[in-house]
């Protein structure tokens, strides 16, 4: 059998508990079957995790993998999965960072970075190549993230070391705690630096001087270069450039959706106050790429004047930037800079920060929590200084804090009051964009597999309102209009799998599939020139549809059912009253239905069947769901 190109070619398995450290290969059906990244991760977390296993106990396992294209020219081919099972919703997690850390770990010659066990000490992993060293971290317990990289680098007496680092939110046990690198860069949903801080690990620090080589190697530049030819001449190309995700803001404004005082409306009255139009006119004074990137989406921002004079930083994304100003009725864009920045530097998901003092704020309004249960804080729409305060105490588990540090719908539970406010499916706390305006993105939400995300599918057609490309795309006009039902199980099983794919192979999302760039057959085109896999079109989105079920499986096993697939009463009840999307709510069953269907699950308890399962390989996986009483044949 032929060399595997594209491929490091090695899972490395860190045994923390005994600390011992062993470098595998990389089976080559798993290549072939799963591609790499998210596949990888997603196939050995359902092997590998068992049902039932204490996300902050030594039995759970943080899977971090690269993919195929990482650490070739290839555009945008920088990103880096983590996964584990989540401390925030007890089901499958992950999250995905791009900047300079994957490619590093391809050089050091692995695919794939398995921590297993628990360190009785805390230390940060020094992977360098073949060498792994388990070092001292005492002394960085309670640092930011920022703190953490520089002591790191001043110790190691090398600054080109890269990064992955749990912050002091992780080392308090906040259950969506994330991990950085290159300081900025977050993959932080769904508590994976909480994982990987209860194992006793502040950091992984990465050096490589390894090297990527592709099967055809003439053929491969061919490709890329066409490519890059195609994103430069994209109409979408300056304005990601120059706002990145910042951009989508006022769109989303104008198009009555923008999440505005935990999603009691779509519309900001203050929308062009905080827009990414004015963070690039006022704020930004140069763009970032990721490796490899062509489109330097990423933006370096210095506030010049007021309170906040002399803050600088990198962002931030639409997510985070929208969540500190009409989530939480702030108009004041410096202090929502200020807001992210916080949360980067102590290791916060801002989208689920924003989240809980959002619903704490609502909860206030409606006479529902007293200031004196929320430590005399002032929890009035928008005030600032409540903002800042909540996400210092929330990391540091102080006070009111505490009740918001494991997520909205815990903080529900425990205060025994306020559930119907929360805006989280599965536990996880949803994105910016009410999906009562976009009924695709919402059906996303409802079944993807780490909860309340856009990410498992993001069918950003549906934005375009062209019943055209609905006929052309899925025989159903009305599957890309944004404010019509019929279609949408066809459209968000088409997008989870082609989303899969990328994640697979860990290239930028923004790019390679909202700008329609790398479909299904340049996908298999792409692979077989750097690769030698050679893959059809259609068993490339089976790869999408593989990973899919997979994490279905993992989470069925957990016990995850139809029920679970719901989104908060609000969307399914109350109407929008103004803007471009008002009169709508989300008509949750009977998109569900369509989307069982579409994927050949059953209607009654929404998980896989023995045979949606054989046919894509995953009969073991039948066998145990089975075994587990969780399968309909």
């Amino acid at each position: 059998m032929g060399k595997l190109f594209g491929y490091a070619g090695r899972v490395l398995r860190i045994d923390l508990s005994d600390r011992e450290a062993e470098a595998q290969p990389l089976e080559r059906s798993l290549a072939a079957s799963f591609l790499g990244g998210r596949g990888f991760n997603s196939k050995r977390l359902f092997d590998e995790v068992k049902e039932g296993t204490d996300p902050l106990g030594p039995e759970n396992r943080v899977f971090l993998a690269t993919g195929p294209l990482v650490g070739t020219m290839f555009p945008t081919a920088s990103r880096l999965n983590v996964s584990a099972k989540s401390p925030q919703t007890g089901i499958l997690g992950d999250s995905n960072a791009g900047g300079h850390l994957a490619a590093e770990v391809k050089y050091a010659g692995y695919d794939q970075i398995v921590l297993e066990g628990r360190s009785r000490e805390p230390v940060y992993v020094y992977i360098a190549d073949s060498e792994v060293e388990f070092r001292d971290a005492a002394h960085l317990r309670g640092l930011d993230i920022y703190e953490v990289d520089e002591a790191i680098k001043s110790d190691l007496g090398d600054r080109s070391v890269q990064t992955l680092i749990a912050g002091p939110a992780a080392d308090n046990g906040v259950r969506y705690a994330g991990v950085y690198a290159n300081l900025m860069r977050a993959a932080a949903r769904t508590g994976m630096g909480t994982v990987m801080a209860s194992k006793g690990v502040k950091a992984l620090v990465v050096k490589g001087t390894g090297s990527v080589e592709v099967a055809d190697p003439t053929r491969f530049e061919g490709l890329v270069d066409e490519i890059n030819e195609e994103i430069y001449a994209h109409e979408q190309y300056e304005g990601r450039r120059r706002m990145g995700t910042t951009r989508i803001l006022r769109m989303a404004n104008d198009a009555g959706f923008l999440p505005t005082r935990n999603y009691t409306s779509g519309v900001f009255e203050h929308a062009a106050e905080v827009s990414g139009e004015r963070l690039a006119e006022e704020f930004n004074v140069k763009t970032r790429g990721c490796f490899a990137c062509t489109i330097p989406c990423s933006r370096f921002y210095i506030v010049r004047d007021g309170r906040f004079r002399g803050l600088f930083g990198e962002g931030p994304e639409y997510e985070a930037q929208g969540s500190f100003t009409s989530r939480v009725g702030n108009r004041d864009l410096a202090l929502a800079l200020k807001a992210n920045d916080l949360c980067n530097r102590l290791g916060l998901d801002a989208l689920t920060t924003a989240g809980c003092i959002a619903w704490a704020m609502e909860l206030h309004e409606k006479g529902l929590l007293s200031r004196e249960e929320a430590d005399g804080l002032d929890l009035s729409w928008g005030n600032g200084d409540t903002i800042l305060t909540l996400i210092e105490k929330i990391a540091h588990r102080e006070g009111f804090g505490d009740f918001l540090a494991d997520g909205s719908k815990a903080a529900a539970l425990r205060l025994g009051r306020g559930s119907d406010f929360t805006m989280q499916v599965k536990g996880l706390d949803i994105i910016m964009a009410d999906p009562r305006g976009l009924k695709g993105f919402g059906l996303g939400y409802a079944v993807a597999s780490r909860g309340g995300d856009h990410l498992r599918s993001e069918p950003f057609v549906e934005l375009s309102d062209d019943p055209k490309k609905g006929a052309e795309m899925f025989g159903v006009p009305e599957a890309t209009l944004r404010l019509a039902n019929r279609g949408k199980g066809k459209l968000v099983s088409y997008f989870e799998d082609w989303c899969a794919v990328i994640d697979a192979l860990e290239v930028c999302k923004n790019i390679m599939q909202n700008m329609e760039i790398l479909t299904f057959p340049r996908a298999a085109e792409v692979m077989e020139a750097a690769t030698g896999l050679i893959l059809t079109s259609g068993q490339i989105r089976e790869v999408g549809a593989r990973i899919v079920n997979i994490e279905r499986a993992f989470n069925a096993r957990e016990g995850m059912t139809r029920s679970d697939d719901s989104l908060p009463r609000r969307f399914r009840e109350e109407r929008l009253t103004e803007g471009a999307s008002a009169g709508t709510v989300f008509d949750q069953e009977p998109l569900l239905d369509e989307y069982y269907s579409e994927r050949g699950w059953d209607l009654e308890t929404g998980l896989p069947t023995r045979g949606s399962l054989e046919g894509l390989g995953l009969g073991y996986v039948a066998d145990e769901l089975e075994g587990l009483g969780r399968l309909k044949r």
